[in-house]
């Protein structure tokens, strides 16, 4: 009875043997294969850019308008300075401007004679001075129709300064954060469809998102000529190019 027992024992501890064997067996194949599986599977996805685009109007213009004098008398450049204030108000308020729209800045004054780089020969101007008059205002098209008239005020004496001359006027559109969302979805939707084409060539099928980057948002000029400037233009062009990548099935 005894050694039956033991040789039933010694069965069974060959039969666990065996079983844990075939089980690391099946575990030592699985692991890899899973494995390798993962990392096939992980790395099937495609990589695509959406573009949206959307044509804006400029929303807010700042127009900074320098006018300047010269004269040997202070007071009469004083007076001629002022004058041509006045002017320049008065031109600004009829062209439907409102007051609070203007903010008048400091006369600023410069005596050559004070200047230790002035020459030796006597100078006729003695005194320059000059005075900005900054527009800030939402009416964009007011302040563009004042401008293409502004040499009216040139008519009357009035002398700009160079700086006026080059790109006095900056329009700018203050609302990209209210259409962002819109952009992003159609960007979105641009890339999806990019990954269609790319799941149709290789005969798979787009799945969910994997990673997605939203770009940069960057305004342009409407007109996109080689010397186009986007701030001296009311009409602008606002870009998206997203990033996003697919799984592929």
């Amino acid at each position: 009875m005894e050694n039956n027992t033991k040789s039933q024992e010694k069965c069974f501890c060959r039969y666990a043997s065996s079983l844990t064997l075939a089980i690391g067996l099946v575990l030592a194949g699985f692991f890899p294969g899973y494995y390798y599986y993962k990392s096939k599977t992980s790395a099937n996805f495609v990589s695509v850019k959406g573009l949206a685009e959307m044509n804006v109007k400029a929303d807010l213009a700042v127009w900074k308008i320098k006018f300047v004098t010269t004269n040997n008398d202070l007071l009469a450049a004083q007076q001629e300075i002022e004058r041509q204030k006045q002017l320049v108000w008065d031109f600004l308020l009829k062209q439907g401007l409102a007051e609070k729209d203007i903010n008048e800045g400091r006369v600023e004054t410069n005596d050559l004679m004070a200047s230790p780089y002035r020459g030796s020969n006597d100078m006729t101007s003695r005194f320059i001075l000059s005075q900005t008059l900054t527009v800030r205002t939402e009416n964009v098209d007011i302040v563009e129709e004042a401008l293409s008239k502004s040499s009216e005020l040139v008519a009357k004496g009035v002398i700009f300064d160079a700086q006026s001359y080059g790109s006095p006027v900056a329009y700018i559109f203050t609302k990209l954060n209210e259409i962002k969302p819109q952009m992003l979805e159609e960007a979105t939707k641009n890339a999806a469809e990019a990954a269609a084409e790319f799941a149709k060539s290789s005969k798979s099928k787009v799945g969910k998102i994997r990673n997605a980057n939203q770009g940069v948002f960057t305004i342009l000029p409407a007109e996109e000529t080689p010397d186009a400037i986007q701030s001296q233009q009311i009409n602008k062009k606002v870009r998206v190019v997203s990033t996003i990548q697919y799984w592929l099935e």
